[in-house]
């Protein structure tokens, strides 16, 4: 054998021996990972509930707003709400369509229909697992404070289905507040005094009821809960001293706008007041 062909075989010999021990070493790399993959695959995970999207302060929760996420069982925290199951392997295949399709007729089973029409008390990021102490359920303590926007403070009005727009205001319409009294800047002390305390307000609750009422009923409640501009919390306590106050509802196409305090110095006028098909007295507008 010739040299040159020595020195070839010698060459191709090593090359063979780098090329094995170079595939031994990548198979060996690859192998851990593999397994590592196999095993996150398999990790349990549990359904949580979690945010659908993100859930500013005093949102009332509806369909939408939350979801269920599965989470890995080892790192469960036992103030998230879960739906009661136990940890699977997997949360995908078949089982997960079965479950999608449970939630979809149950609208997403007893733990998420609890918390609708709760109001969120932390704000909340699309994707973090729900807490009780996040939000506020109606009856507990601290709902209407939630409820009530910055700014806004909440106060009880005494109504009749005479002075509540015949009953028909409910929790979330928006109504003028109007004041009545006897005018006694006059010498007779004759005539009416009336005007406007507060417009464009939000009713929050009619009795302890912050609902609306459904399948076209009403709440005939002896006493409604508006949401007033703090700087008309004043006028309208002096309103409800004199008496007289009667709630105007508005119509929906006309909820838009800030809310208004009390109509000062507008232009004056007289409205005559019937009573029994006779006119009586005389309601100056101020």
């Amino acid at each position: 054998m010739s040299p040159l062909r020595i020195v070839i075989l010698s060459v191709a010999a090593v090359a063979a021996i780098g090329l094995a021990l170079l595939v031994r070493n990548m198979t060996m790399a690859k192998t851990p990972t593999q397994a590592v993959i196999v095993a996150a695959a398999q990790k349990p995970m549990i359904r949580v509930l979690v945010a659908a999207r993100d859930l500013p302060v005093g949102t009332r929760l509806k369909d939408g707003d939350l979801a269920w996420q599965g989470w890995p069982a080892d790192s469960l925290n036992a103030s998230y709400i879960t739906d009661g199951g136990r940890p699977a392997p997997s949360l995908t295949g078949a089982d997960a369509a079965a479950t999608a399709a449970k939630d979809l007729v149950t609208n997403g089973g007893p733990a998420m229909e609890a918390l609708k029409g709760a109001v969120v008390r932390d704000a909340l990021v699309k994707g973090e697992p729900m807490v009780r102490g996040k939000v506020v359920i109606a009856g507990q303590g601290g709902f209407m404070s939630v409820m009530v926007k910055p700014g806004m403070r909440a106060m009880a009005i005494p109504v009749n289905a005479e002075t509540g727009a015949g009953g028909f205001v409910q929790p979330g319409d928006r109504v003028d507040l109007l004041s009545a009294h006897q005018d006694a800047s006059t010498k007779s002390g004759g005539g009416f005094v009336s005007q406007i305390v507060v417009s464009n307000v939000r009713v929050l609750a009619v009795d302890q009821t912050t609902d609306p009422a459904k399948n076209g009923r009403f709440i005939v409640g002896s006493t409604v809960t508006l949401e007033i501009p703090a700087d008309a919390t004043q006028p309208v306590a002096e309103a409800r001293a004199r008496g007289g106050m009667a709630l105007a509802l508005r119509s929906y196409a006309d909820m838009g706008g800030d809310p208004g305090g009390a109509v000062q110095g507008g232009p004056a006028g007289e409205v005559q007041m019937i009573k029994g098909g006779t006119p009586s007295e005389v309601a100056v507008l101020r």
